[in-house]
């Protein structure tokens, strides 16, 4: 069947569609129905069906015959360690440590916070929890004590999971320091915590509330897995641009299981075996959705890989992981291949690995800019795939569905919606715009199964942050158009398109040309306040290593392209030239605060940013334009 065959089969019989997703997962009770809509605009999905995540990652496919097949290949180069886990051992230890924590008292329902690194320990944890029906919460390895306070006092955790450290290019990063300050400030205190010793660093224990994650499994039961109901949660995950409460994204158990298994084979084109790598962060949706639950439910090995684009050792570090480990299908930030690109702007490192496993690359996480792709596209001559997702759908809204039909590529687009997403472009009175038009991108309700039926604790949150807006639609928060074709294009963050004398402009436009600079790494445009325009453009240019040419000549070719491909209406007339942009760790960049920043505002420090002396560098750029006052 053809991408529209399928859409369009999806579009006629929605119900249909899922339920027969559904016969791909292992139920213990199979469900009566798919869409359970009693509680419109609360949509569920699968809710009197009775399933376990862990059985379905982990114990059916050893049952089947495949326990020696391997699930995890941990690839650590800031630690020159290498491991491989099948899944028959994967489920030993998962077993070994749920009952421990069963043992302890953890039960379904109970709320258990991970605290790790990217170590096969962090997969095991978050299975454990499944296995058992605890609702796991994991939190970036090395998150302040201030951000992890307040998530123990959202989730309000029984256990927390934790290392003794993480392992930075060059550095360690105390993580158990971190523990105990978040537990000091946080009203709510665990029963107990559970530290993994690495080598490089021997936490010291709080008698009476920590344990050693090898001694506290000594002679204890296995656990079996337990029957949930299909709308019990599975997990609770803040999303990274949290500022003041979080926000913490649920994702019920059964949806999350038949999304997540139907993506694999049909966007991402693997077959159970194949090796997938999602170069990613368990801290992240992509590391819970592609690095854990959608390879393993599905069979796949998957990649647990503790370094860098870049400097663990150099940036042929992707390349040699793919080639090592027989990579069928690749995904990444954009962010990431933009580092390689920025050391290693003709690919000398591509060269020197044999990539012919390597089928696919998907690129997601914040915009793709044509340029990034080209050069991947020329680097690795395979297709480079853009596609679109949030921390609160779980999986990808649009995309290039490969295991379906691969459709022609546009650069600048994650292609088309994925069956369960009825995309739409609506003005701010949420009236339909013709196509081509720049507007807010909504969904039309119900969301698909696997989305966040609602905010942990918070459903008059939920409601206000994503469903009050546009009545009878899900709120992205994006802003961009659907083409002719059906194609979409995001194009900014609702924030991001700046108001230029009544002209609505996209940033994400204007950073699209200036990254065709043959000068320009990585870029961003963001808005300033303007008292004659309203707003005016600024861009953001990090060079390309080795142009040594003056600043000056290369910020007036990029005033001249971006007035040449969008025209003298964004009157874009200034950019500054700086060694790095601040972002999250996920690699997004942080153009709201560098706005506030500009203009003089008070910003709150984001709690994911990956380094704040950045931010006073950015000032000091702003400050030398007349802005940051």
């Amino acid at each position: 069947m053809s991408y529209a065959e399928v859409y369009e089969g999806w579009k006629k019989d929605p119900e249909g569609f899922w339920m027969q997703a559904a016969e791909a997962i292992d139920w213990v009770k199979k469900p009566s129905k798919a869409l359970f809509d009693e509680n419109a605009p609360l949509y569920e999905w699968f809710c009197d069906g009775e399933v376990n995540t862990c059985y379905n990652a982990v114990d059916r496919h050893v049952e089947a015959g495949n326990g020696a097949r391997t699930a995890i290949i941990y690839d650590s180069p800031v630690t020159h360690t290498k491991q491989d886990i099948s899944y028959a051992e994967l489920q030993t230890r998962v077993a070994s440590l749920a009952g421990a924590l069963r043992a302890k008292g953890v039960e379904k329902g109970d709320r258990v916070i991970i605290y790790m690194p990217m170590v096969p320990e962090a997969l095991e944890a978050m299975l454990a929890c499944a296995r058992i029906g605890a609702v796991h919460s994991v939190v970036f390895g090395g998150f302040a004590a201030s951000e992890l306070a307040v998530r123990i006092d959202d989730c309000t955790p029984k256990a927390i999971i934790a290392a003794s450290c993480g392992i930075e290019p060059g550095r360690v990063v105390h993580y158990k320091p971190l523990l105990d300050g978040a537990i000091e400030i946080a009203e709510h205190k665990p029963d107990f915590c559970v530290i993994f010793q690495r080598e490089q660093e021997v936490a010291k224990l709080v008698d009476g509330r920590d344990v050693d994650w090898n001694a506290f499994q000594y002679g204890v039961e296995p656990a079996e897995c337990v029957a949930l109901k299909g709308n019990d949660p599975a997990y609770v995950l803040y999303t990274s641009g949290t500022t003041g409460a979080p926000k913490g994204v649920l994702r019920p158990t059964a949806g999350h299981l038949v999304a997540l298994n139907w993506s694999m084979k049909n966007i991402y084109n693997v077959d159970p075996g194949d090796v997938f790598w999602a170069a990613s962060d368990v801290g992240w949706v992509v590391g819970h959705s592609y690095i854990t639950y959608g390879p393993l439910v599905h069979g796949n090995t998957t990649i647990m890989f503790e370094g860098k684009p870049v400097g663990t050792p150099d940036a042929g570090t992707f390349w040699r992981v793919i080639s090592e480990h027989k990579v069928k299908s690749f995904f990444t930030a954009p962010t990431a291949f933009r580092a390689v690109k920025r050391e290693d702007p003709k690919g000398e490192f591509v060269k020197k690995y044999d990539l012919s496993c390597l089928e696919t690359v998907y690129l997601a996480g914040e915009r793709a800019d044509p340029d990034t792709i080209i050069w991947a596209q020329d680097q690795l001559k395979v297709p480079v795939i853009d596609h679109w997702w949030q921390t609160e759908t779980g999986w990808p809204i649009a995309a290039n569905p490969m295991g379906i039909e691969a459709l022609p590529v546009k650069l600048g687009s994650p292609a088309v919606p994925m069956p369960g997403y009825d995309v739409q472009i609506v003005d701010d009175a949420g009236q339909p715009l013709p196509a081509g038009a720049l507007g807010a991108i909504v969904v039309k309700l119900p969301l698909p199964p696997g989305t966040l039926p609602s905010l942990w604790n918070a459903e008059e949150r939920f409601k206000k942050s994503y469903l009050d807006t546009f009545p009878g639609y899900y709120e992205t928060g994006d802003a961009g158009m659907i083409d002719e074709d059906g194609y979409l294009y995001i194009m900014a963050r609702t924030d991001d398109v700046i108001n230029v004398a009544g002209h609505r402009l996209s940033t994400g436009a204007m950073e699209e040309v200036l990254a065709a600079h043959p000068d320009v790494a990585e870029c961003a445009v963001i808005g300033v306040a303007d008292d004659l325009k309203g707003q005016m453009p600024v861009g953001f240019l990090c060079l390309t290593n080795g142009v040594n040419r003056p600043h000056a000549e290369i910020n007036a070719e990029v005033v001249k392209l971006v007035r040449e491909k969008i025209g003298p209406v964004a009157a874009f007339k200034l950019s500054v030239i700086v060694d790095r942009l601040p972002k999250t760790r996920s690699g997004k960049i942080l153009r709201a605060t560098m706005a506030s920043i500009a203009d003089g505002k008070e910003y709150k420090m984001p709690a994911t940013i990956d380094d704040p002396a950045i931010l006073d560098e950015i000032k000091t750029a702003l400050q030398g334009i007349g802005y940051a006052k």
